[in-house]
């Protein structure tokens, strides 16, 4: 479903990468791997279609998509590096304006019961400027549950999460793909044992 051709990645006089080639079908992840500045979140970016290629296409259910690639975004989910919350929203208004935008609208009992599974229900009235980073991490574990889109762009999503938090990633990157769902992740860290869970490492 999922098809990089040739893909190349240039940032100021730098080639990151060059004739990146691979195909993900319903069901399968991509662990994508690589050192700093490799280009890891400027491939997922480029998938993404918030940022251009320097060569190559991307393919999405055998159509060529042109940035700002509008029918494959409409199918995504993306999380960067970097938690997107807005401080000035509680937790729960956090999580209820990601799924609006996501249009993954969910009732009030979805929300609150996927807040409970990451330990957030307690604090769902405080502003997440509140929040240490693991439980910023901890409303996207929320979104993902609820989110009901096929393609999941994931920029180190085990960071600040502590082992319960991690566990908790892994189970819903199992669901997603049994289900027939599609990720691209990339991570330092050991995301553990996964069916259809495929390498790839950037030079």
């Amino acid at each position: 479903m999922l098809e990089a051709r040739g893909l190349g990645c240039r940032r100021g006089d730098a080639m990151l990468f060059s004739g990146l080639d691979f195909a993900l079908h319903e069901g399968q992840a991509l662990l994508v791997r690589g050192a700093n500045g490799s280009g890891k979140t400027s491939l997922l970016r480029i998938l993404a279609g918030l940022a251009s290629a320097e060569a190559g296409d991307v393919a999405w259910r055998g159509a060529i998509q042109k940035p700002p690639r509008p029918a494959l975004r409409a199918d995504t989910v993306y999380l960067g590096h970097q938690a997107p919350l807005k401080d000035d929203l509680s937790v729960l208004e956090n999580l209820d304006f990601a799924l609006r935008l996501d249009g993954c609208a969910a009732p009030s009992d979805a929300l609150f019961a996927a807040l409970d599974e990451v330990g957030l229900l307690a604090r769902r009235k405080l502003p997440a400027r509140q929040l240490s980073q693991g439980q910023r991490r901890r409303i996207g574990l929320a979104r993902l549950k609820l989110n009901r889109r096929k393609l999941w762009l994931l920029d180190e999503p085990l960071t600040a999460l502590d082992a319960a938090g991690a566990a908790l990633f892994s189970q819903r990157l199992d669901a997603h793909l049994a289900a027939g769902g599609l990720a691209v992740v990339t991570t330092h860290q050991d995301l553990g044992a996964h069916a259809n869970l495929r390498e790839l490492v950037l030079q």
